[in-house]
């Protein structure tokens, strides 16, 4: 773990920074069909306009809504842990805004960043769950586009052994600046900068950018299987963690039903997937970076910061939601973890 050599930052010392897209998710059960009527690739997660998220919505059946959010979702995930974790992302002064705000704060989680009090709405992502336990995406940005390089406080990130965000936030060039900015902030202060791939197709649109990220700014990656091999171009899993494994301090690489890999420099450990009934995917690569990071941030050797990950990550897809509704630290005491 990263340790402060800088004693002029203010603020209480956090184990985690989160930094991403505050949303709120609309989670409803639809069958195939209600994919392809609606031109929905199925487990992907596609940006959508205003106009497209209402016709969505409007054909839904029932749903129930959470806050959500990637990074927003690791953020609850650590302070279920009972570790120390902070969070910026943006939201509007509108009712969405204040469900997002009281929730992440009722968890535990430090989160101060200034709404936005004109302008675009809350943002919003249309969850949709197939049969299969498989969750697709539509999301319309909103008002966490608008996050600033004002919004991310020095100090919130010097008082933060890691500072971790999702690819999602490259999506638009004033989120890259911010992310820019807190990466710099986080390095100077003596912390480590961690990224979630976030999503493969997020890798398509940004590739040449990430691997410029990764070879210079970040120290943990967080990704699955498929934005790997996306990411290196290859088909084959083993050769992506290869041409990784120079580049980052730490790897997490998941697998889904076969848990996940964690490489740093030559050592590789291989974590197994916890048994679980799969009822939801969504949240799952969050819930792990979220176990991950808290096992690392309390000097948890890296096998056991996997096996917090994959628990973390089993707790929430066995039940619809992207957020854990079982503490995951008496989970983690009931396990020896």
């Amino acid at each position: 773990m990263a340790m402060k050599t800088d004693g002029s930052a203010a603020g209480a010392q956090t184990s985690v920074l989160c930094i991403g897209n505050a949303i709120v998710d609309i989670i409803a059960r639809v069958d195939d069909a209600f994919l392809e009527k609606h031109e929905r690739v199925k487990g992907s997660m596609m940006l959508v306009d205003a106009e497209t998220s209402t016709r969505i919505y409007d054909d839904m059946p029932p749903a129930v809504e959470h806050s959500g959010g990637s990074a927003g979702n690791t953020a609850a995930g650590i302070a279920s842990f009972g570790g120390s974790v902070s969070y910026i992302g943006k939201v509007h002064d509108d009712q969405l805004g204040a469900v997002f705000t009281h929730d992440i704060r009722a968890i535990g989680v430090s989160y101060d960043t200034k709404p936005l009090n004109e302008g675009l709405p809350t943002a919003t992502s249309m969850i949709l769950v197939t049969p299969d336990a498989e969750r697709t995406m539509s999301t319309f940005l909103g008002a966490c586009g608008q996050l600033m390089v004002d919004d991310i406080d020095e100090a919130t990130v010097a008082a933060a052994s890691v500072t971790y965000f999702e690819g999602y936030m490259w999506d638009t060039d004033n989120q890259k600046a911010a992310i820019l900015k807190a990466m710099d902030l986080a390095h100077a202060y003596g912390g480590l900068v961690s990224i979630s791939l976030s999503d493969s197709f997020c890798v398509d649109r940004f590739r040449a950018e990430f691997l410029d990220l990764i070879r210079d700014r970040v120290d943990i990656l967080f990704a699955n299987e498929d934005e790997i091999k996306s990411l290196y171009e290859v088909d084959n899993f083993d050769e992506a963690v290869e041409l990784l494994r120079p580049h980052v301090k730490v790897g997490a690489l998941t697998r889904s039903e076969r848990g996940s890999v964690i490489i740093s420099d030559d050592t590789s450990y291989k974590v197994p997937a916890d048994t679980v009934n799969v009822i939801d995917t969504t949240g799952a690569g969050d819930m792990y970076a979220a176990g991950f990071l808290y096992g690392y941030t309390n000097g948890r050797g890296l096998e056991a910061c996997g096996k917090l990950g994959s628990l973390a990550a089993a707790e929430v897809i066995s039940h619809l939601g992207a957020r854990p509704e079982t503490s995951l630290a008496g989970l983690a005491s009931k396990n020896n973890l």
